[in-house]
């Protein structure tokens, strides 16, 4: 089963006359080079007569011409299906929709300042250099591809111009991808079992990362995650579609990586440039506040507590608007109320949002909970010194443990915790015990 982008064909079908009366062969041009050139870019091309899915045929065009990554036009003749087609496209994709048409066939009015590439036909309406002309179609795709140029002329006059957002939970072809999404899970679970080396050997059975489609690549770079394997994570977001790269979900997990191989620097301008252009989030401003929070830490073991103390700052301020972005994640905000302890344990602001995170963990709890709503709780409890509380979350934390790494925060989290009571005088036995099961479930050493 292909993982690749898929390269949506609008053309005519068979044999049709042009204005001057030529029968043009439709499906020798797709054979010979419009299908060669799809497959030589790296994409998976298809017609709107070879969609072999169950369901009205119209609703499954339109579907593929929304949906797929790329679209090619053929505007050899003036066919009114392909233009409303192309109509349909271009107000919905400013980009990665390529044109193409016989060499001598005119364009309408309103299409003619659109980039068309031309091709040759003999005198039988048939590809006259076939070759010659697939080679161009690649390019021009690859172009498209690597470079992302904007060719909708809706997006490129109309100032402010939006498409509409698509429910792509609703398209068959959405459910299809899922299927294949499923049976890549699989595979991805079996490579885990290898390692990075398991992951390696399906990353480069993937061939071209920039041609994949983005639910596999996000799957591979969750992996990697899932095994700590942020080194890899580094080397493959640049290998991946450009438009995929500029994705918040991408650019997030390409800091979080960059951060844990020590480039932190890279790590805190793709964020800030992030929020800069999105504003806050919870999920960028706590990547955000991980950075300065590691700084921090670093500056402590080196003795720096000036510096330590600016660090701390930073990371409460980022952590704080993460949360206040959206207060139904509770993540930043355990780790605001956390560093907000640290630094004054008497902070009365502290335990008021305290509170407020409880609450926001409590509400996740009732819907479907993962491991961070258990371990916030967890954390909520060791602040408060309710240590009943904190060991029968910590046991429904680590019963919805998934990956490893996991694990490893929440220990560094309340490590952090431990070392400051400890130097106020602080007894901290029950801390650390739960600090020690935590690490068990660590990735592991060596």
């Amino acid at each position: 089963m292909t993982h690749r982008a898929v390269c949506f064909v609008i053309m005519p079908f068979g044999r049709k006359p042009d204005p001057a009366g030529r029968s043009i062969d439709f499906d020798r041009i797709y054979a010979e080079i419009i299908a060669p050139a799809v497959e030589a870019a790296g994409l998976d091309g298809v017609r709107a007569d070879e969609e072999q899915g169950a369901g009205f045929i119209h609703k499954l065009m339109y579907e593929r011409i929304l949906l797929s990554e790329y679209a090619i036009a053929d505007l050899t003749i003036l066919n009114a299906n392909v233009y409303y087609e192309l109509g349909i496209r271009h107000a919905a994709r400013p980009e990665t929709t390529v044109l193409t048409l016989a060499q001598g066939c005119p364009l309408p009015f309103d299409v003619g300042p659109l980039r068309a590439l031309p091709y040759a036909l003999g005198d039988d309406g048939a590809p006259a250099d076939a070759g010659a002309a697939k080679a161009a179609l690649a390019e021009r795709l690859v172009e498209a591809r690597q470079h992302r140029a904007m060719d909708s002329p809706l997006f490129q006059l109309l100032e402010g111009y939006q498409a509409a957002p698509i429910d792509r939970l609703k398209t068959d072809v959405f459910r299809t991808k899922i299927a294949v999404e499923e049976e890549l899970k699989a595979r991805l679970a079996r490579a885990r079992e290898g390692g990075e080396a398991g992951l390696d050997s399906l990353r480069d059975a993937l061939g071209d990362l920039s041609a994949v489609q983005a639910g596999v690549a996000v799957d591979l770079i969750l992996s990697y995650r899932a095994i700590s394997a942020f080194d890899r994570i580094v080397e493959l977001c640049p290998k991946l579609d450009a438009a995929l790269q500029r994705t918040q979900l991408v650019r997030e997990q390409w800091a979080l990586a960059l951060n844990r191989v020590g480039r932190d620097r890279e790590a805190e301008a793709t964020l800030t440039k992030l929020i800069a252009e999105r504003g806050p989030s919870s999920e960028t401003n706590a990547l955000l506040g991980r950075i300065h929070k590691d700084r921090w830490a670093k500056a402590l073991a080196a003795g720096d507590s000036f510096a330590a103390k600016g660090h701390l700052k930073k990371a409460i301020a980022a952590y704080r608007a993460g949360f206040e972005a959206d207060w139904r994640d509770a993540y930043p905000g355990v780790n605001a109320v956390t560093l907000m302890t640290i630094a004054d344990p008497k902070d009365p602001l502290a335990k008021e949002m305290a509170g407020v995170v409880r609450y926001a963990a409590r509400r996740r709890l009732a819907g479907k909970p993962d491991y961070w709503d258990h371990a916030t709780l967890a954390e909520l409890s060791v602040i408060a010194g309710d240590w009943d509380a904190a060991t029968e979350s910590l046991s429904d934390t680590l019963a919805a443990l998934d990956e490893p790494w996991k694990a490893e925060t929440t220990a560094n989290n309340l490590s952090l915790i431990a070392d400051a009571r400890e130097a106020a005088g602080i007894d901290v036995k029950e801390t650390r015990e739960l600090i020690a099961e935590l690490k068990k479930r660590g990735p592991a050493k060596g």
